[in-house]
């Protein structure tokens, strides 16, 4: 396309500090878009039920599973949110109750959707016009806890103010998809399903979002470091443009909008195209941008079109650079340790931008998976992953083991021993600054993983409540630094806000070592008294160790410092100068400058429980003396 190298100009423009590189309108006009976009009943993205030849090519072990978990819904009840589940948020804090039930119902409509789809009988039309009639009377389709959007704040939602949040968008595309799928199999039911599904939708996404911008996941208002949120909702409410708005000038307007929006998502990435909300939030970010972008160039007959960007790659590409071994990836903040990637979106991402390391990678996730089975409630990721199962199951598989990955930007460093082999160590360590999406106080974390297994872990974080996204936020463990692999200084954890950043950070590598440097002391507050305080982490490949070795000047000694080592497995201190970590690991320390001590952390949380077990342990090493210049040295190495 003619515009791209125009667009792909803006990117780099932005990286030269010349202004946003507005990647989808700086190279296309509203009358463009309106000019090249499908008129509604041309655009044709996918099979509908009429069309069975590509229905029935859908793997059969795939179809029997969606039919299966749709016969179990049956003339089965759909459930009501009653005001006091609703409530739970702001009385106790409490989303969970309330957010399972919203996502067991658009999971239902879902599965039964495309099980009448397969099946083409009308034998679960009846529970499917159930379903509508339910989610169309539910009185909010959003999250409990994203009531504060709303002028009357949280608690009960206001009817009179609609507000569009990740779910409420969601729930709109699924009506919206199913209206698509269906057509006329619906009014075989009543007429007035297919009128109530667009009047809804209007109602509740299509207005509201196109006559507000002051919904602060667009990027227009004063805030404009947007995160996932922009990329989710806009595949959301894109598609739901696409399918149901009658008014074909509104419809343009709205997909234009869309664009600006989506822009000033990628106008704040960095150019290394790395997620500061970790790789468990890549699904609802790069991967959302990538679901806009389809619809995008489907609707517009390839007009839309910035694959060819190289920031748009390198989106894509994060997932696997961020890849440990198995199902663990380096995380961030929210993210946690072990995620499973939608294997159909990394392939199809991959495919793409032409990238086969990122297709083989998707081609290995599903291998890991099996079939595509039933559990989703977003039939615009659904859709396109059933059509292409055939081709992801004999696809050429490949494991992308890197031997070392620097992000410039995120200001973060991974390497294993050997590349290509998940044998041997890998560490990974970050800067960055205490503001990021989804923050944790971890300016200059590390975790070291060994022949894929963790050793030396960041935590993550337990399962979201209202503390979660409070004030109060700093208060739950999991964020504090002391839980993190750092140092806490005259008393002093890290603080949270832009100003607690890495400075002087620094990457090298050789044949046989790969170290991060980075200047932490910036991310303390002032009572901490520190001048200056240089971390470096090393992996000798050779010697197959990690070193971590922490120089520090102090302005006034309070007391110790205390570093801290979090993880997973059993940690012996009984022999000064060596801590025993699990049946395999040894972290050596000059005993004349540190001492050790360790403690159990339980664990009733389910996320964190779900990940590590019922416990995890904290490494505690204490400096010795009074000194305010000074440093210590720990290695970790495996033994037999």
């Amino acid at each position: 396309m003619k515009t791209i190298p125009t667009l792909v100009a803006l990117g780099a423009a932005l990286a030269a500090g010349q202004g946003p590189r507005n990647l989808l309108t700086g190279g296309l006009s509203e009358s463009a878009v309106a000019a090249a976009l499908l008129p509604a009943a041309q655009w044709h993205p996918y099979p509908t039920i009429r069309e069975r030849a590509d229905w029935e090519a859908v793997p059969q072990e795939i179809r029997a599973g969606f039919v299966r978990q749709a016969q179990q819904y049956l003339s089965t009840t759909w459930e009501r949110i009653p005001a006091t589940v609703t409530l739970q948020y702001i009385r106790n804090g409490n989303r969970s109750n309330y957010d399972a039930t919203n996502t067991r119902q658009r999971e239902k409509l879902a599965t039964l959707v495309l099980a009448e789809v397969f099946e083409n009988q009308g034998r679960f039309l009846d529970d499917i016009a159930n379903g509508i009639w339910a989610i169309s009377e539910q009185t909010y389709w959003g999250s409990t806890a994203h009531l504060g959007m709303q002028r009357a704040g949280n608690g009960l939602p206001d009817v009179t103010e609609p507000i569009v949040d990740l779910f409420a968008a969601e729930t709109g595309a699924l009506l919206a998809w199913t209206d698509y799928l269906l057509g006329d199999r619906l009014d075989k039911v009543s007429p007035l399903l297919r009128k109530r599904i667009r009047t809804e939708v209007n109602r509740r996404v299509l207005t509201p979002a196109f006559e507000r911008d002051d919904f602060w996941w667009m990027g227009f208002g004063e805030r404009k470091n947007v995160n996932n949120w922009n990329p989710w909702i806009n595949s959301n409410w894109l598609a739901s443009v696409l399918l149901l708005e009658p008014d074909p000038q509104r419809r343009s307007a709205s997909v234009y909008k869309i664009m600006r929006s989506l822009d000033n998502f990628i106008n704040v990435y960095p150019d290394d195209g790395a997620s500061d909300e970790g790789p468990g939030y890549w699904g609802r970010a790069g991967a959302s941008l990538f679901d806009n972008l389809e619809l995008l160039r489907s609707a517009t007959n390839g007009t839309v079109d910035i694959y060819r960007s190289p920031l748009v790659r390198n989106m894509g590409q994060y997932i696997y650079r961020v890849y440990i071994k198995d199902e663990y990836f380096v995380p961030m903040g929210d993210a946690s340790a072990k995620i499973t990637p939608d294997a159909e979106l990394v392939y199809q991402y991959g495919k793409r931008i032409g990238d086969p390391v990122m297709q083989g990678f998707g081609a290995l996730l599903a291998q890991r998976r099996g079939p595509y089975r039933p559990g989703s409630s977003s039939p615009g990721r659904i859709l396109p992953a059933l059509l292409v199962a055939s081709e992801i199951a004999s696809a050429h598989v490949s494991e992308p083991l890197l031997g070392s990955v620097w992000l410039a930007d995120l200001q973060l460093m991974a390497a294993r021993s050997a590349a290509n082999s998940g044998v041997g160590l890998y560490v990974a360590a970050w800067g960055g600054h205490n503001a990021q999406s989804h923050n944790h106080n971890d300016v200059g974390n590390f975790i070291v993983y060994g022949d894929g297994k963790p050793v030396l872990i960041d935590v993550g974080v337990e399962t979201y409540s209202a503390k979660t996204f409070s004030a109060q936020r700093y208060e739950i463990w999991t964020m504090q630094s002391a839980y993190h692999n750092l140092p806490t200084i005259n008393g002093m954890m890290q603080g949270a806000g832009r100003e607690f950043q890495a400075k002087d950070v620094s990457f090298g590598e050789t044949a046989n070592r790969v170290t991060f440097s980075a200047d932490i002391a910036s991310a303390y507050p002032t009572e901490a008294a520190v001048r200056r305080w240089q971390r470096r982490v090393t992996l000798d490949r050779k010697a197959s160790v990690v070193q971590l070795e922490d120089r520090y000047e102090l302005k006034e000694w309070k007391e110790p410092v205390r570093l801290s080592l979090m993880t997973s497995l059993r940690v012996d201190t009984s022999r000064p100068g060596e801590v025993r970590v699990g049946d395999h690991y040894v972290i050596a320390y000059d005993a004349r400058t540190l001492s050790a001590a360790a403690e159990e952390i339980p664990l009733s949380d389910e996320h964190l429980r779900s990940v590590w077990g019922d416990r995890v342990a904290r490494l505690v090493l204490t400096t010795q003396g009074t000194a305010l210049q000074g440093g210590y040295q720990v290695v970790l190495r495996a033994v037999k």
